[in-house]
């Protein structure tokens, strides 16, 4: 199995996942946006969760194992600033109470994170 190169990212951070798609006998990328509110780390078998809000309010959330041959990437869009590691009570939340508070980094943290 191949070494897969994914960004960083920890519970509350907001990412795009681009799944393969099949349909039929035609692959196609499809992009799936959300907080992660769940990461297992189970060696080969770890997963991550991530949920997100579709139309009409209904809440999508699926549960990827990092090494899945359908994930093609991941991108971090914002990194979320939470306290705990299970975010499981955003489930019970609606609105603007189901909302990550974004974690804001200095120019000197950013430098040193690129590092």
């Amino acid at each position: 199995m191949e070494a897969r190169q994914f960004p960083e990212f920890s519970y509350g951070d907001t990412i795009a996942v681009s799944q393969w798609i099949s349909e039929g006998d035609k692959k196609r990328l499809q992009i799936f946006e959300g907080d992660v509110i769940g990461l297992h780390h189970n060696g080969i078998s770890s997963t991550f969760t991530v949920r997100k809000i579709a139309a009409n309010n209904v809440a999508v959330e699926r549960i990827y194992p990092f090494y899945s041959p359908i994930i093609d990437s991941i991108k971090v869009v914002r990194k979320g600033d939470v306290r705990r590691a299970k975010l499981y009570y955003l489930r019970y939340r609606v609105g603007k109470k189901a909302r990550v508070k974004e974690l804001i980094l200095t120019k000197e943290q950013k430098e040193a994170a690129a590092l």
